[in-house]
């Protein structure tokens, strides 16, 4: 194999590589969580809308915004809060139980 060969794959295999994360929040990828300081900037933009709880899950690329962040209140009850490219709150969903899931095995 030539050296030029060798060379345009090395650069197709790392443009491939460098586009994974931009497909990956395209696609809606949800169960890719934040990380880096992205997730400090969306654990305090989360918590601050809300004002109390913990945050149990975070994802990006989710269906409905950039950033998802998952707030686990004290009386036990979650609610999501959606997030754009800037942190600012586009939306909060309350989860409420399934009703006819009572045995906590979500499969």
């Amino acid at each position: 194999m030539k050296n030029r060969t060798k060379i345009l794959i090395g650069v197709a295999v790392l443009a491939a590589l460098a586009a994974w994360p931009a497909t990956a929040i395209a696609g809606g990828d949800s169960d890719t969580p934040i990380t880096g300081p992205a997730l400090q900037q969306a654990t305090d933009a989360a918590l601050a809308h809300i004002g109390e709880g913990t945050v149990t899950d975070t994802e990006v690329g989710d269906e409905e915004s950039l950033y998802e962040v998952e707030i686990t209140l004290p009386d036990g009850s979650e609610v999501d809060v959606q997030l754009d490219e800037n942190f600012n709150v586009v939306g909060t969903e309350a989860e409420t139980p399934d009703k006819n899931d009572n045995d906590g095995d979500d499969s």
